[in-house]
């Protein structure tokens, strides 16, 4: 049996796939979901072979949710969403099926079903957000899990940014956080007008900066308005001047 969790918050949205499903008797909805936060915890509870996920929901997005899921399953997208915005995600979903959903068109990605579960789902949902994350509606926010919480960051709340290992560091208004990225990851979908990369282990919120020093020969410090002082690198020192117009 193949288990699956419909996640939408319009529940008549969730009864027309559960109708379409009865002539897949091996196909079980282990769960139904309002949001991305029910979501989560059905994912880790049931642990389904892949998912109906709307994009657009209220709290998080769905997007949001899958990056927040330790191991995501596959994905099937019921959405509003437009075609054309949809299409760089198709190669890593298992399918998307824009609203009304039509008979046909769910069949079809029933068929597709089988192929895309033999394949690495996990692997192809992570591409899948990263492709998501380059879209201009995914880049005002970050939203990061701590102690079991979830916690939605605007990114103009963020100070600055810090290599950590396999995570970035995130120092923020409300204190600091950890994401399971690169800093090439953040570099590519900040705001290159708000954010700049000044050293390979940091970025920094161009609104927090104080003053820019120099420490020694070739080698400049910034002080934010946090009252932390961070290293730049020459060429972060060349990017920061052009940045603030000096």
């Amino acid at each position: 049996m193949i288990r699956t969790i419909l996640i939408d918050d319009e529940p008549l949205a969730r009864d027309i796939v559960k109708h379409y499903l009865s002539d897949f008797p091996n196909i079980e909805v282990v769960a139904e979901c309002n949001d991305g936060f029910e979501g989560i915890k059905a994912i880790t509870q049931h642990q389904p072979d892949f998912i109906f996920l709307d994009i657009q929901m209220p709290k998080i997005n769905g997007f949001e949710m899958l990056e927040l899921v330790e191991k995501p399953p596959a994905v099937i997208f019921t959405t509003a969403f437009d075609e054309y915005a949809i299409k760089a995600f198709e190669v890593n979903a298992v399918d998307y099926l824009l609203k009304p959903i039509e008979k046909s068109r769910f069949d079809l990605a029933m068929q597709k079903l089988p192929s895309r579960l033999s394949n690495n789902g996990d692997e192809s949902t992570r591409e899948l957000l990263d492709s998501a994350a380059l879209s201009p509606t995914q880049n005002n926010r970050v939203v990061v899990k701590k102690n079991g919480v979830i916690k939605i960051i605007a990114v103009s709340d963020i100070h600055y940014l810090e290599a950590d290992d396999d995570y970035v560091k995130m120092s923020t208004v409300e204190g600091i956080f950890h994401k399971n990225k690169t800093m090439s990851f953040f570099e590519q979908t900040l705001d290159s007008a708000q954010f700049i990369r000044i050293h390979r282990s940091y970025i920094i919120n161009l609104a927090q900066v104080t003053k820019i020093e120099l420490k020694e020969k070739d080698s400049y410090i910034v002080l934010l308005k946090s009252d932390i002082w961070l290293p730049v690198s020459k060429t972060g020192y060349v990017k920061l001047k052009a940045a603030l117009g000096l």
